[in-house]
């Protein structure tokens, strides 16, 4: 293990760890670089000028690319404690989503609308709107529960006077227009499938 590629950062969780340098930008060739036969020098910049300017870029890149690993490795570290404490991502967004509600329920807009509801909901116009329609509902609520009743005692009426094997039993069932209609969309449906 070279010294240069360890993270010697004492607050760090990953100390003591291989830094990947892969991602390092002092690869790259530098405008410039290698001397002034491939690009010329800017008026006024000499070439061990630029050699030490260089040189610092390259630290400076060294640096940049150690502090990308370093934050990352402490996202790292503050998302396994944020694991930890249960602090999930789904939470996180419960504990927002009722704090914005709370800061809603407090803005003067929704303090003023609610407001205006409750003018609203103590007009004389809201209350026989709400009477008129409480009474609706009520006499629909009697009208069909009233059609109920007589479905069910038409239904008993039917059941009592014919058990179910006798009316299926019944010749006069078996020969009438729906029964055979019936029938006839059974046996279509059959020698379709075949």
């Amino acid at each position: 293990m070279d010294a240069e590629s360890q993270d010697i950062n004492l607050s760090s969780p990953n100390k003591g760890l291989v830094v990947d340098q892969s991602d390092c930008l002092s690869d790259v060739p530098v405008e410039g670089a290698m001397g002034s036969s491939v690009t010329p020098l800017p008026p006024g910049l000499t070439e061990q000028k630029a050699e030490e300017f260089r040189t610092e870029l390259s630290k400076v890149e060294e640096e940049i690319n150690t502090l990308r690993h370093v934050l990352s490795a402490k996202e790292k570290h503050a998302t396994e404690l944020r694991r930890k404490l249960g602090l999930t991502p789904l939470n996180e967004l419960k504990q927002n989503l009722t704090k914005s509600w709370q800061d809603v329920q407090t803005s003067n807009a929704y303090l003023s609308a609610s407001a205006t509801l409750d003018d609203i909901a103590r007009s004389e116009a809201y209350k026989k709107t709400q009477e008129t329609l409480s009474q609706a509902g009520q006499k629909t609520s009697a009208a069909l529960s009233t059609v109920g009743t007589a479905i069910s005692r038409r239904l008993g009426d039917m059941s009592s006077n014919y058990s179910i094997r006798h009316s299926i039993s019944m010749p006069a069932m078996r020969n009438s227009a729906t029964f055979k209609s019936f029938e006839d969309k059974v046996g279509n449906l059959k020698n379709d499938q075949i």
